[in-house]
Parts: structure tokens; C-alpha cells; sequence
């Protein structure tokens, strides 16, 4: 169908720019040697990606024929970009410093994988109980502030810096995707403005110019890093990083709990948008191939994507998921990747990423009762924390410093308030979901049930899971109190009997 080519291209794009990343990760980040990076993980990687897109095609095949429609889009999954970034600077650098060999670093990734694979197998059978009582104003608020952070911010810079290729490749997208616009020969919008950007940055590379990133020598070097890699079991080297478990425990407990959320948010985002798939069999897929893909050698586990309902706006049905994961599969095993990276200049798939973001943002606005609004932008609050948090750190990185170094207190006074973005933005996923939660039962007038969530955010902060950089005791005892004060008094006003409820409630029954 026309539009599962739209959606394989818009997709397909979006995993290679995450494989792209991860390559250079490994490759520059880490200096892991050449024949891990090309020889053991992305072969891994090549496969796990396979099996998770091949198993979401099969549930939608599965839900297509039981409900006899034809319009189901399969769910979009891939590796966790959040992840990605955890393990490589959170797990795999520190221990690479620490031993002064990148192979140990790839150990300790790969342990952290194997527990967070089981930690998402065991979640699925409790994930959909959250999920009935989780109002969706919360679920898709928290899942909206990460798309309008961390996935649309950074595609929308890189547009406005490289403007000739990123502003007209948008408005190519734009035009097709809202406009409803249609290019000559039924030409996908993402192919389109892809083959523009190529056009642009080459013309650019052959005048002298340097736009998109593209060159010559980058091209012939890439050709000759062709050659053919099929992942082998690491069984081995899993087991060598359980030799550094008090590293990877502080991780990997609250970021599978972030898998399970998410996992949960998608499903959502997905059933909103009209195809209804089971939380359990989802989180277990994802667990299982993730555990595959980590015993062959892949330190970076699968999730299902945001982006569903972005997917299916382009006409994505089924095959647009399996075929996608054939080509990465080959991609990989023929080392490709790096091939392609020479050819594309990343700023012209930049554009897609943004209006898979401006689309699940507005998801969250337009798919819940208007009155839920202001607990919507509640849940942002953490992650604009977070994304704040990250932008400051790189750059007192990048000066060789530290917020530590330069001192909380002389950031204060020049309006940075550094450790309310730490405390606010730790668990982002979770803080979203738990204060949004409580502030929608708050506008309902269910003051029991927001009691109920704000004990429960005391609890998760209290050991850690939320508010907090690591799991522990008493990570942060007295947020965790003022979390427990305001559940004492959501709950004494939940006896009172003098607040009207509201008819009809608006938070969905499951």
C-alpha cells in the first residue's frame, strides 16, 4: 500500500539515524575496537531488530484479521533511545575508565540488558493493572513530554542550523502529511525530502561547501568497510559483567519500571489511535527479544517507539514494520550503515523526527477531555527539567566543569536553579505520569484516588525511583514527606463530603 511505503520510509529513517548514533557512540565514545562494534553488536543488533519488528507485524496481522479491518498499523519499535544513552555513558564509559578496556564496558552493558530484560517479563503481567487505574491525561502527558523534549528539540535545532536543507525538507513533509499534498508518482514525502537534502549537501560538497556533512573520501572510506558479520552467542561475556552488579543495580531496577511506563504510554497512544494491543504481550516481547539480542552480543534493549499514531497518519499498516526490519538485518550483517551515513546528510531526516513529536504532543491534548489540559502541562514539568539538566551538563562539560565545580549557589544567583532541575527531571517518566495523575483526579474531584497516587509518588521517592539519581533508602526523605502530607490531605478532603463531583467522570474505565 502507498501509504506502508510513506510509514517504511519515515520509519526506516528513524531507526538508521538511531543505528547511525549508536555506531558513533560505540565507535568514538567508547573506542570500542572495530571488530566488537561492526563484528559482534550491530550483527545483535541487526537481529533483535528483526525479531521485535517481525513479532509487532504478526500482532497486527493477528488484530487485522480477528477485527476484519484493514487500516491496523503495527506498533513501532526499535532500540530505546533513552537507554541507548544511559548505558553507554551511565554503565559502559565509567567501567571503561575504570579498567581501561572498552570490552569490559561492553560486558557490563550487556548484564545490565539481561537483568533489565527480566525486570520487563515480570512487569508485563502488573503493567496493565497500572495502566486501568492511570488516568490517560497522565499516561499521555508524561509520553508528550518526552516527544516535545527529547525527540522533537534537538531535530528542530539542527533544521534551523543547517536551514537550506532542514526548513524546506519540514515544509516538504509538512505540506504531504497535513496538507495532504501528493508528489509525482505517488513519491513518498519522507523519500522526497530525503533525495532533496542528498541533492542539496552533494552540490554543496562538490562547490568546496561544507552543508550536510556529506564528502568523498567520507563515501570511498565507507565502501570499503563493507563485509559480512552474523551475530555469535556472548554467553560468556554476559556473565563476565555481572562482575560490576552494584553498578548496573542502581540503573537497572528504576529504568526497567521507565520500560514498563513507556511500554504502557505507547499502548495507550496506540489503542487512542484506534488499534487496541495487550500491555503484557507487548512489555514480554519486548523483554524476550531484548534477552535474545543481549545473549548474541547487544548491550541495548528494545522498546516499542512513540510514534504509532504518527505511522498510521501516513498510511502505515503492517508491512511497513516487517520490512523494515528485514532491511536493518541486512544493513547490519553487511556492514551498510556506514555506507549510508556517507550518502544522507542527517539533517534532512531531522524534519520527520520533529512531526513524529509535534504529532504525539498534540496527541495528549486532543485525545482527553479539555478540563484535563493544565495536569497535561504538569507532566511536562519534569521532563522540561530533565531535558534543562542535560543541555546545562554538556555544556559545562564541554568548558571542562561541573555544576559541582562551579558551585549551586553562584548558578542561582545567575537564575539557573540547578538542584531543582536535578531533584524535578530524576525519573522524568514516572514524575510526569504520578503528578499528572493526581492533578486530573484533583480537576475530577476524586480526591481519594489522588491521595492514592500522591502516596504512591512519597513511596517511589522515598527508595528512589522518582526525584532521586539512584534506587536506595531514603533517597530523598524529605520530598518523600511532602509527597505524604499532600496524600493526608487530598485524603481528609475526600471525607469531608462538601465537594460536589462532577457528571459525567472523565477519566476512561478499562
Amino acid at each position: 500500500m502507498p501509504g506502508d511505503w510513506n510509514a517504511l520510509f519515515g520509519f526506516g529513517t528513524n531507526i538508521l539515524v538511531n543505528l547511525l548514533v549508536l555506531t558513533g557512540l560505540l565507535r568514538f565514545v567508547l573506542g570500542m575496537p572495530d571488530a566488537i562494534t561492526f563484528g559482534r553488536i550491530l550483527p545483535a543488533v541487526g537481529l533483535m531488530l528483526f525479531l521485535s519488528t517481525a513479532y509487532y507485524a504478526w500482532l497486527a496481522y493477528r488484530l487485522a484479521a480477528r477485527t476484519g479491518r484493514r487500516d491496523v498499523c503495527a506498533l513501532p519499535s526499535g532500540i530505546s533511545v533513552p537507554h541507548m544513552f544511559i548505558v553507554v555513558f551511565v554503565i559502559m564509559l565509567p567501567i571503561k575508565l575504570q579498567t581501561g578496556d572498552p570490552v569490559k564496558g561492553w560486558e557490563a552493558g550487556l548484564a545490565w540488558v539481561f537483568i533489565q530484560s527480566f525486570i520487563l517479563m515480570a512487569g508485563g503481567f502488573v503493567a496493565p493493572l497500572i495502566r486501568r487505574i492511570t488516568p490517560r491525561a497522565a499516561l499521555l502527558g508524561t509520553l508528550a513530554g518526552v516527544s516535545v523534549t527529547f525527540i522533537a528539540m534537538r531535530p528542530a535545532l539542527e533544521m534551523i542550523m543547517t536551514p537550506v536543507i532542514g526548513v524546506v525538507a519540514f515544509a516538504i513533509i509538512l505540506m504531504a502529511w497535513f496538507g495532504g499534498l501528493r508528489y509525482p508518482g505517488r513519491m513518498p514525502a519522507g523519500l522526497v525530502a530525503i533525495l532533496f537534502g542528498m541533492v542539496v549537501a552533494w552540490t554543496a560538497a562538490l562547490l568546496g561547501l561544507d552543508t550536510g556533512g556529506v564528502s568523498g573520501s567520507g563515501f570511498l572510506a565507507a565502501i570499503g568497510g563493507i563485509g559480512f558479520s552474523v551475530p555469535l552467542p556472548a554467553v560468556d561475556h554476559v556473565f563476565g559483567g555481572f562482575a560490576f552488579l552494584g553498578i548496573i543495580l542502581v540503573t537497572a531496577i528504576p529504568f526497567g519500571i521507565y520500560d514498563l511506563v513507556e511500554a504502557m504510554d505507547n499502548v495507550e497512544s496506540a489503542e487512542v489511535a484506534g488499534d487496541p494491543y495487550p500491555t503484557t504481550r507487548v512489555l514480554t516481547a519486548d523483554g524476550a527479544v531484548s534477552l535474545i539480542g543481549c545473549l548474541m552480543g547487544n548491550p541495548f534493549i528494545n522498546a516499542v517507539y512513540i510514534g504509532h499514531p504518527g505511522w498510521k497518519s501516513m498510511g502505515g499498516r503492517i508491512g511497513y514494520s516487517f520490512v523494515t526490519g528485514i532491511v536493518v538485518l541486512v544493513l547490519a550483517w553487511l556492514n551498510l550503515i556506514s555506507l549510508l551515513s556517507s550518502l544522507v546528510p542527517v539533517v534532512a531526516i531531522a524534519p520527520i523526527l520533529l512531526y513524529i513529536g509535534m504529532l504525539i504532543g498534540a496527541q495528549a491534548f486532543q485525545e482527553t477531555p479539555h478540563a484535563h489540559a493544565p495536569a497535561i502541562v504538569l507532566a511536562f514539568a519534569p521532563h522540561l527539567a530533565a531535558w534543562g539538566k542535560t543541555l546545562i551538563d554538556g555544556a559545562l562539560g564541554a568548558a571542562g566543569t561541573s555544576a559541582a565545580a562551579v558551585g549551586l549557589a553562584k548558578l542561582g544567583q545567575a537564575g539557573v536553579l540547578y538542584a531543582g532541575l536535578e531533584v524535578l527531571g530524576e525519573g522524568a517518566i514516572l514524575g510526569g505520569l504520578i503528578l499528572g495523575a493526581v492533578a486530573v483526579f484533583i480537576i475530577e474531584r476524586d480526591f481519594r484516588r489522588a491521595a492514592g497516587f500522591a502516596l504512591a509518588g512519597g513511596v517511589l521517592t522515598f527508595f528512589g525511583f522518582m526525584h532521586g539519581p539512584a534506587v536506595g533508602f531514603a533517597v530523598k526523605p524529605g520530598l518523600a514527606v511532602a509527597y505524604l502530607m499532600m496524600a493526608v490531605l487530598l485524603y481528609a478532603a475526600s471525607r469531608t463530603g462538601e465537594v460536589a463531583r462532577p457528571v459525567p467522570q472523565a477519566v476512561p474505565a478499562e
